[in-house]
């Protein structure tokens, strides 16, 4: 019989490292951590293979030029199963749930925002789809929490100085004024053909050394290295990490569909972001118009936070859809 796995303060500390600094060398992280190079290796590897530990490289949707879409869709229960596993398995997806008791299936899907097949998958595969009885897509207007910035579940390990000892190799560039439209549009990096070759690398293990990636691109470790740090340097990559919510504590998990008067929304999405219950606040078209994701402990401090912290009169409704199984998170498929 396997025994349950537990994490202790290493654990969280390499987790939270991980976070600040997806690649940072080892012997760096055990240095942070005050511990042996030798024993967060094996430390790293029993959390990859018996708690589901991915470390993985994405393109910011903006240097893609995808857009992303929540979609909902309700099947058949014999069949929601099965259509889960199909969307997790298309490498245009990179969000699959099982949702409200099991008949709703919530997905993230990317799509080219031109081109005859654009929304193919929207307007054509979905909706021909046997078992699917209902179908409605959100556009992700803009992410208030989620993606690079990680739930606050799994960044609660490390003090502001190791932070910023990890956080002292990663390449940066200078900033563009936010308020500046102009020259933040222009600082926008648009992919090439070599930088997908790499994140498609990336998306698979972002903890591969330079020569493995050198060896996956067919090009040398120094060109990977300097082509690493330019698209880190602008904004054009980011780092996720999929772990089990379940190890830190999680029992109750539930999508949060929230319709809020629009002159509120932005002070109500930016006031959720900072919810240590919640890893992702998104605003969305449609019916309601921001989404979240609540992690809790049980299901008790779910209703807590429900009626304690987000019972705001500006937010006219709230539909909660418990999240019964995770397919695919972030680009690693978790379907059998």
């Amino acid at each position: 019989m396997t025994s349950v796995l537990v994490l202790d303060e290493l654990d969280r500390g390499l987790i939270h490292a991980l976070h600040v600094d997806a690649r940072a060398p080892f012997t760096l992280v055990a240095d942070v951590l005050g511990s042996s190079t030798q024993t967060v290796v094996r430390r790293y590897r029993r959390l990859h293979a018996r708690a589901g530990l991915r470390v993985v490289g994405l393109p910011t949707p903006r240097s893609s030029g995808t857009h992303q879409w929540f979609v909902r869709l309700t099947a058949a229960t014999r069949s929601a199963h099965d259509i889960a596993v199909a969307l997790a398995r298309r490498p245009d997806t990179s969000w699959v749930r099982l949702t409200s008791g099991g008949t709703e299936i919530v997905a993230i899907i990317h799509t080219a925002p031109a081109g005859p097949d654009a929304h193919a998958l929207l307007l054509r595969d979905i909706p021909r789809t046997a078992g699917i009885t209902a179908v409605s897509a959100h556009y992700l207007l803009h992410t208030y929490l989620g993606g690079p910035t990680a739930w606050r579940g799994r960044i609660d390990a490390l003090d502001a100085d190791q932070v910023a000892r990890l956080r002292a190799g990663i390449p940066t560039a200078n900033a563009p004024d936010p308020d500046d439209s102009a020259v933040a549009e222009a600082s926008v990096h648009l992919l090439t053909d070599a930088d997908r070759l790499l994140i498609s690398a990336l998306r698979e293990d972002a903890r591969l050394s330079y020569a493995e990636l050198a060896a996956a691109t067919g090009t040398r470790p120094s060109t990977v290295a300097r082509r690493l740090s330019e698209l880190r340097a602008r904004d054009a990559l980011f780092f996720d990490i999929d772990i089990d919510p379940a190890l830190l504590g999680v029992t109750v998990s539930a999508l949060l569909w929230m319709q809020v008067a629009p002159a509120h929304l932005d002070a109500v999405a930016t006031e959720l972001a900072g919810h240590d219950e919640l890893a992702l606040v998104a605003a969305t078209t449609g019916p309601t118009n921001l989404v979240a994701h609540a992690l809790c402990r049980d299901a008790e401090a779910l209703h807590h936070y429900l009626t304690r912290r987000v019972a705001w009169e500006a937010v006219t409704r709230v539909e909660t859809a418990p999240v019964l199984r995770t397919y695919k998170a972030a680009t690693t498929l978790r379907a059998n």
